[in-house]
């Protein structure tokens, strides 16, 4: 292939993987308004991405008969399956009860910066002036857009980001943590083996806690179910992956930009969601300091 033409490719993967990721929050906010509580939603959410994973992970397997995995290092997959995907996806599903689902993509926005605070504080990396400046832009960003959120709907934004920014914070640290894992283990299959991990916590979680049965809700709900696990997870994971295999994470960083964005205009269109003014602002303040630090970024 032409490296014009896999530039391209690269490109247009990559943006419909960020389209179909950005699709999430809406899709839930839509199970949400049908009355599905929060653990239910994210039970569907699981239980229809687990087949796809048990078979991803089975197909790496056996080209991996090579790779030997310790007891340690399993138990390390583990805690990163708990808590990167598991409690990143409980905390963020929570959030997703109060806000908007513009306003959430905008705070999983700024995991990079979490990632970059991690590493200076665990990993004793440098952060340059020019990411110190990028990542205070970031915020002033944020403080802009809930801000002015928090004059509209009250003190239930505040719950909302909170519980949010948690699961950025939870994913950001799997990042962090999970690093020396990949290279041994292999991104498709570590993936989709915290994945399990996390799909069979939520499965406990669901059994403990729920008090409905998961038969008494209409069609439009598993679909909606099946469209959140399919198109808005397991797709996409690999899209992404293929588009930084043909552009580099770099470029993809740029493309990542438009996460906010894409989810703005599908709530506007599916959940008749808007943003102010200022909101707007902060949003646009929040993606200049994200691709500062993705610019930055060693």
């Amino acid at each position: 292939m032409k490296i014009a033409n896999r530039q391209w490719l690269g490109f247009l993967v990559g943006i419909l993987g960020i389209v179909l990721f950005s699709s999430k929050a809406v899709m839930v906010k839509l199970l949400y308004q049908r009355d599905v509580p929060m653990i239910t939603a994210l039970f569907l959410r699981m239980v229809f991405s687990f087949p796809f994973y048990v078979f991803i992970l089975i197909s790496t397997s056996k080209k991996n008969t090579n790779t030997r995995v310790s007891t340690k290092e399993y138990l390390w997959i583990v805690f990163f399956g708990f808590t990167g995907y598991y409690l990143a996806s409980l905390f963020d599903f929570i959030g997703l009860t109060y806000i908007k689902a513009s306003l959430e993509r905008v705070i999983l926005f700024v995991y990079p910066t979490i990632v970059l605070l991690f590493n200076y504080l665990f990993l004793k990396e440098k952060i340059s002036k020019q990411q110190l400046i990028a990542t205070m832009v970031t915020y002033l960003g944020i403080a802009i857009t809930f801000g002015a959120e928090l004059s509209i709907s009250g003190a239930n934004v505040l719950l909302g980001g909170f519980f949010v920014l948690l699961s950025a914070i939870t994913y950001a640290s799997y990042l962090v943590g999970s690093g020396w894992l990949l290279p041994k283990i292999g991104v498709v299959r570590f993936t989709s083996i915290v994945m399990l991990v996390s799909c069979i916590c939520v499965f406990i979680h669901y059994a403990i806690t729920s008090e409905t049965s998961i038969l008494e809700y209409s069609s439009e709900v598993y679909i909606l179910g099946f469209l959140i696990a399919i198109l808005a997870t397991v797709i996409p994971s690999f899209l992404v992956s293929w588009s930084i295999k043909l552009i580099s994470s770099s470029n993809f960083a740029i493309l990542a930009s438009l996460g906010p964005v894409s989810t703005i205009v599908l709530a506007v269109i599916f959940l008749d969601e808007y943003l102010s003014f200022f909101q707007l602002l902060g949003t646009l303040i929040v993606i200049v300091g994200v691709l500062l630090i993705s610019k930055h970024k060693r």
